[in-house]
């Protein structure tokens, strides 16, 4: 480690680790470590690790852009167009609504329809993240939103008939 965490912080810093460049090391070591089963004998250590160090990176910087993201949305909603207590409780209402009927969704259902819309992640990020074909994350996901229209089609029904 020792050897290597000069290279190692260094790149992280000019690939854009920024502040952030130490943790990525840190976290790029212990991927390495937990990696060397996996290493070829006979090739070359410091390229195999600052390819750890360049996608750990990349990763911060992803995460950074969504926080950002998320931030600049909650930024942009000027205080003064806040809904009325009306309107306020009715959007309450539905996001509850929608909630419980993805909650009742089969597990897979569930994480896909999670990934996709509730952490914004897109067809290749929520394969990675899955451990799926990105063509299944794409069947599964139609599939998915099809059980999720029934089930909030059968709640609309439900609150139709009871009013």
């Amino acid at each position: 480690m020792a050897r290597y965490a000069t290279v190692a912080h260094r790149t992280a810093a000019l690939l854009g680790g920024g502040e952030e460049a130490a943790d990525i090391v840190q976290e790029a070591f212990v991927k390495a470590f937990r990696g060397l089963p996996g290493f070829r004998p006979g090739a070359p250590f410091r390229p195999w690790l600052l390819r750890i160090v360049a996608n750990e990176t990349h990763n911060a910087q992803r995460s950074a852009r969504r926080r950002a993201g998320a931030y600049l949305r909650l930024a942009s909603s000027p205080a003064e167009s806040d809904p009325s207590p009306e309107l306020a409780a009715v959007a309450a209402e539905r996001r509850a609504g929608l909630l419980a009927a993805v909650r009742e969704l089969p597990e897979r259902d569930r994480l896909v329809i999670t990934c996709r819309y509730f952490l914004e992640l897109d067809e290749a990020e929520t394969a990675a993240v899955l451990g799926w074909p990105r063509g299944s994350v794409k069947s599964r996901l139609s599939r998915a939103l099809q059980r999720l229209r029934l089930r909030l089609d059968q709640q609309l029904g439900t609150e139709v008939r009871d009013a």
